[in-house]
C-alpha cells in the first residue's frame, strides 16, 4: 500500500505542475464604481418601466367592490412615472461620468462610424455570434457590435423613450407643468396623442428584446468567448481566461 504522504506529495507535484503550466488569468480593471451602479438601478428602471407600461397599454380587469378601495391601477401608474424619473436622471449623470470617468465610461455615447478598422471588427464580431468563426477578438471594453448596439438601440431608444414618455406625462400634468414646457413640441409633432402612445409602445418592446439580446450575448461570451462580461459589471475588472 503506498503510504499517505507519498500519496499527498505526489498530488501536490501534480497540482504545483499544473499550475506552473496554466495559461495566465489577465484581469483589467474596465467600469469605475459609479458606472456599474448605474447600470444595475438603470436595469432595475427598465424592468420596471416594461412591466408597468404593459399594465398601462392592457389594464387589468376590473376589480371587484367600491371603487374607493382600490387603487392598483394608481400606484402602477405611480411606479412607471417613478422609474421614469430615475431613467431620466440616470442618463444624465451617466452623461456627466462621460466626460469625468475613463475613457470606458464614453464608449456609450460614441460611435467610431467613419473609421474602417472598427467596422471591420464589427464585421468579426458578427461572423463569431453567427457561429461562423471559433472564437471573438479580446476587448477591453464593449466588443465593436455591442457598442453599436448599446448606442443605437440603449442611447439613443432611451432618449426616445423619455422624450415620448414625459410628453405624455406632460399631457396629463395640463398646459404650465414643466414637462407641457419642456415636451409640448411631441405630440404635435407626431400628430397627435394616441400617435405618441403607440410609438411609446412600440419602442417598450423594442426594448424588451434588446434586453433580450443584450443578456443572451453577455452570457454567451462569457462562457465562450473565455473573458468575463457579467462579473465584470460587478467587479469592474475585465478577466481575460486565457
Amino acid at each position: 500500500m503506498t503510504p499517505a504522504s507519498t500519496v499527498a506529495a505526489d498530488a501536490t507535484g501534480v497540482d504545483e505542475a499544473a499550475v506552473s503550466h496554466a495559461p495566465a488569468v489577465r484581469s483589467v480593471y474596465v467600469y469605475e464604481a459609479p458606472v456599474r451602479i448605474w447600470h444595475w438601478i438603470n436595469a432595475l428602471a427598465i424592468v420596471v418601466l416594461c412591466v408597468t407600461g404593459y399594465f398601462i397599454g392592457s389594464p387589468l380587469p376590473t376589480m371587484p367592490g367600491e371603487a374607493s378601495a382600490h387603487f392598483l391601477m394608481g400606484y402602477i401608474r405611480f411606479a412607471h412615472f417613478a422609474s421614469g424619473y430615475v431613467l431620466a436622471v440616470g442618463l444624465i449623470g451617466r452623461l456627466y461620468w462621460a466626460f469625468v470617468g475613463n475613457h470606458h465610461a464614453r464608449e456609450l455615447f460614441t460611435l467610431p462610424v467613419f473609421s474602417a478598422a472598427y467596422w471591420r471588427e464589427v464585421l468579426s464580431m458578427l461572423k463569431w455570434y453567427g457561429f461562423i468563426s471559433k472564437r471573438p477578438n479580446r476587448y477591453v471594453g464593449h466588443n465593436p457590435l455591442a457598442r453599436a448596439a448599446m448606442f443605437s438601440m440603449y442611447f439613443l431608444g432611451t432618449l426616445f423613450m423619455i422624450v415620448t414618455g414625459f410628453a405624455m406625462y406632460g399631457e396629463g400634468a395640463q398646459a404650465g407643468s414643466w414637462a407641457n414646457r419642456l415636451f409640448g413640441w411631441v405630440i404635435p409633432l407626431f400628430g397627435q396623442s394616441q400617435d405618441v402612445h403607440t410609438w411609446h409602445h412600440l419602442g417598450m418592446w423594442a426594448m424588451v428584446c434588446f434586453i433580450i439580446l443584450h443578456v443572451y450575448a453577455a452570457i454567451r461570451e462569457d462562457i465562450m468567448g473565455r473573458q468575463s462580461i457579467v462579473s465584470t459589471m460587478i467587479s469592474g475588472y475585465r478577466t481575460f481566461k486565457d
